[in-house]
């Protein structure tokens, strides 16, 4: 597509620019972006009302309207990500594992930008600007390509990046929104390998597999997230129930949410009556094995699509598990690899548990929920990697970076 050759040009060109921009360079930007967030709330929380006016048109309801949705704090939130990200270390030019080798050469590695980064994404405007402060910080030109739902929201934020950068006497084409919005511009964006280094999909399973199966860019895969909560033998009741309450009802759709609750036999009786009462005072509906349809009565039979399904809504799976074995084949079986947690008071389970789990985050005693860029302390996060090669989890500014080798020499040859 012609856009798409035109913008991956303009990548190119911005990105000789901003990969050699210094911190202060940097930061003078996203301190400016964030000021201008505060100041243009009403313009765009006016964009943002217009996508969700459309999308309730069309349709769109539940956990995608909660997505797409702005409010005054919400773009507060964002402004302060961007600051966040100007306190953080900056990356760039770190030199790691210089050594002299027996020859007098001093060899090196130098962390520097990726180059340009492209993120095809759903739903949620506020991952443009933690997006493109990400890139900024790193020396990354990013080109982005929203859902048609969200598309006034991401392209009021972009133009207050663009305004920024503008006002800092540099290239606005270092953060630009595809402005095509159908399936034909997102199946060229990930044949796009003359001008992307990366290529990044954030949204629901159909999307991230269409982009894993379809690249030919090299891609990082974020995750679906059918995270679980495991109430083991030696758990706090108290605490378990109030885990599993926030992992699910908090905010359900999105990734890092708890879909699916596996209780251990011995506490089953005491544990599954206590969260059923406090899961359905929150209206969710628990889709459950034959003990804990027997324990919770508006628990509804379980279907062999449920464990391993991530439902983003009000609905949480709920199985009874012989052992701590058992619970960790269950979830290394359906789990997509995203955050999985247990609750217990002994230290062998965890350790056990935290050892044989194969996720990009564990816990002991702690909500899924904390799988985010911003909890994490990175600002934000340009996407919960759930592959092992390049980067796993949250990926903040470190992510978004590589290694150059550079070696020193008083005239060696070989």
């Amino acid at each position: 597509m012609k856009e798409l050759t035109e913008i991956g040009k303009k990548a190119r060109e911005a990105s000789r620019q901003l990969a050699h921009l210094n911190t202060e360079q940097k930061n003078r930007i996203l301190l400016k972006v964030a000021d201008l967030l505060e100041s243009s709330i009403p313009s765009i929380l006016e964009a943002n009302e217009a996508d969700l006016k459309q999308g309730k048109a069309l349709g769109l309801k539940g956990a995608i309207v909660e997505r797409l949705t702005l409010s005054h704090q919400r773009i507060k939130e964002i402004a302060g990500g961007l600051r966040e990200i100007v306190n953080l270390e900056d990356p760039i030019g770190e030199i790691e594992e210089m050594k002299r080798r027996p020859n007098g050469l001093m060899i090196g590695k130098k962390r520097v930008p990726l180059g340009v980064v492209g993120v095809i994404y759903e739903s949620r405007p506020n991952v443009t600007a933690d997006v493109a402060g990400l890139c900024i910080k790193t020396g990354n030109v990013c080109v982005l390509r929203g859902g048609k739902e969200a598309f006034g929201s991401n392209n009021a934020i972009v133009k207050i990046f663009h305004a920024a950068i503008v006002e800092c006497g540099l290239n606005p084409h270092m953060v630009q929104l595809v402005q095509d919005t159908s399936r034909e511009s997102a199946m060229a964006m990930m044949k796009l390998n003359e001008y992307l280094d990366i290529l990044i999909p954030r949204g629901g399973a159909g999307l991230i597999q269409a982009v894993v199966q379809n690249s030919t860019v090299p891609v990082i895969e974020t995750g679906v997230g059918n995270c679980h909560i495991f109430v083991d033998e030696a758990a706090d009741v108290e605490m378990a129930v109030a885990i599993v309450h926030n992992a699910k009802t908090h905010r359900p759709g999105v990734c890092n949410a708890a879909e699916s609750l596996l209780v251990h036999k011995d506490v089953a009786a005491e544990v599954l009556p206590a969260i059923g009462k406090s899961l359905s005072g929150a209206g969710v509906e628990i889709r459950g094995d034959r003990w804990t349809c027997e324990l919770i009565m508006d628990a509804i039979p379980a279907n062999e699509e449920d464990w391993a399904k991530e439902y983003l809504d009000l609905v949480i799976s709920s199985k009874v598990v012989d052992s701590l074995e058992e619970a960790v084949d269950h979830i290394n079986r359906y789990g997509s690899m995203h955050s999985e947690s247990i609750v217990t008071e002994n230290y062998s389970h965890a350790q056990y548990f935290l050892d044989r789990v194969d996720a990009a985050a564990v816990y002991v005693n702690a909500s899924t929920r904390f799988t985010d860029g911003f909890e994490f302390g990175y600002g934000a996060e340009i996407g919960i990697s759930t592959q092992k090669l390049h980067a796993r989890g949250p990926m903040g500014l470190k992510e978004l970076t590589t290694n150059k080798y550079v070696i020193y020499g008083s005239g060696q040859t070989r």
